[in-house]
């Protein structure tokens, strides 16, 4: 189950690069590797981590686009900033 984790991360990766490449690789003891099967050597991207570092690699190897802010959007943030500057007063 484990695995799960460490697998969406490169699924994400893969849509981020369109790069369908990349994998993740399990070894015993909990430790993934990230390796990119597009490369003819089957290259190793990274050493092997635990999960959570794992996850924390793969993500930033190809951090996501910002998502797009609409107008709505920031004007309900400055009006919950001027509420909560207000409301110290």
């Amino acid at each position: 189950m484990r695995s799960t984790k460490a697998i969406h991360a490169v699924e994400r990766l893969k849509k981020r690069t369109a790069n369908d490449g990349f994998a993740a690789v399990s070894l015993p003891g909990g430790l993934f590797y990230l390796i990119d099967r597009a490369d003819t050597q089957g290259a190793k991207l990274s050493p092997p981590l635990p999960l959570e570092e794992f996850v924390v690699f793969v993500d930033a190897v190809s951090p996501a686009k910002p998502r797009k802010t609409s107008k709505l959007d920031l004007a309900f943030e400055e009006q919950i900033r001027r509420s909560k500057g207000h409301g110290d007063a």
